[in-house]
């Protein structure tokens, strides 16, 4: 896999170049500056970015600001950032208006090597990586008459897990249910969340979307 890595801290920047490499990866770049993160990404056109959020000159979010600048201009690269901090503002907007290739993950979850890669994998793949604690926040948000008060709370779970990117095994194995007890969940989501049966789009994609969505409106 190819990735361009963008992180202002320059140990954290060559411990994670250290680690890609000696996982397989190759690093086509890694830099301290948003700027120079988009130069790169277009100069190489890599599978994924991992960026952090706060980058200088200002440290707030040029990070971000990136990460959203390079999810509009090349759709095919996947995003995936890193935060020390958990900043569901940001989760929702970098999610909104596409369908994958993204994933939030806190800085914590570098040390767990292998949920850091794997969530890296999948973004990579298409698919998506929100950090629990993330998902937890904004789960914790929800309130009112939105979509979301109609699924039970082993729904919630189980949408929950989508969203960070698991598949039904991954689901049945993480909530220690039945895969056919993770299917029945999921159909019952879609049903609530009123994404009926058609070709042209995934909904399980849209499920997360809807989520997301939903929580950003309750913020």
């Amino acid at each position: 896999m190819r990735v361009v890595l963008a992180e202002d801290s320059v140990l954290l920047r060559e411990g994670l170049v250290r680690l890609l490499s000696d996982e397989g990866y190759e690093v086509l770049a890694a830099v301290g500056d948003a700027r120079v993160l988009l130069a790169e990404t277009e100069r190489h056109q890599p599978d994924a970015v991992i960026t952090d959020v706060r980058m200088p000159p200002t440290h707030t979010d040029e990070g971000m600001r990136a990460a959203l600048e390079i999810r509009r201009r090349w759709p095919e690269v996947g995003v995936l950032v890193l935060s020390q901090y958990v900043e569901t503002r940001y989760a929702t907007n970098l999610i909104t208006g596409n369908t994958g290739r993204v994933g939030y993950l806190l800085k914590d979850r570098v040390t767990q090597v292998e949920e850091f890669l794997d969530g890296l994998r999948r973004v990579a793949a298409g698919g998506t990586a929100f950090d629990p604690e993330i998902v937890r926040r904004l789960l914790a948000r929800s309130s009112g008459a939105h979509p979301l008060t109609r699924l039970t709370a082993r729904e919630r779970e189980v949408l929950a897990k989508m969203a960070q990117g698991h598949n039904n095994a991954g689901i049945a194995e993480a909530l220690s249910v039945s895969q056919s007890a993770v299917e029945k969940h999921v159909n019952a989501v879609f049903e609530k969340l009123e994404l009926a049966p058609a070709t042209g789009y995934n909904r399980r994609v849209l499920a997360i979307l809807r989520y997301l969505g939903d929580l950003r409106e309750m913020s």
